[in-house]
């Protein structure tokens, strides 16, 4: 068992609006092909940075960083606020729904 490998699987990399603000929130989106927003996640700092790019956002009034944080509580967090959770790529395919 590679105990670094395993640690990695249980962390995700997400983008914050807003960080360390009153008004700090996980950057999601809404898609009429999807029933439910979505927050979209990354295996990687690398794949979320890429993707970051190509998102629709607000540079001139919000203020965004990438952040880990561990898939079990981002699922949790998704869910009461009626998110879906979608792992991407660097070009936003979906890889997978968590």
């Amino acid at each position: 068992m590679n105990i670094d490998s395993d640690i990695k699987k249980e962390w995700v990399y997400v983008v914050v609006q807003d960080p360390e603000t009153s008004s700090e929130e996980l950057m999601g989106f809404a898609s009429q092909a999807i029933e439910k927003p979505f927050i979209p996640a990354f295996e990687t700092r690398e794949e979320a940075q890429q993707c970051f790019l190509i998102m629709p956002k607000d540079l001139m009034r919000k203020k965004y960083e990438i952040q880990a944080i561990i898939r079990d509580d981002l699922i949790n967090k998704a869910q009461e606020n009626g998110y879906k959770v979608f792992l991407m790529d660097e070009k936003s395919i979906i890889k997978n729904e968590l």
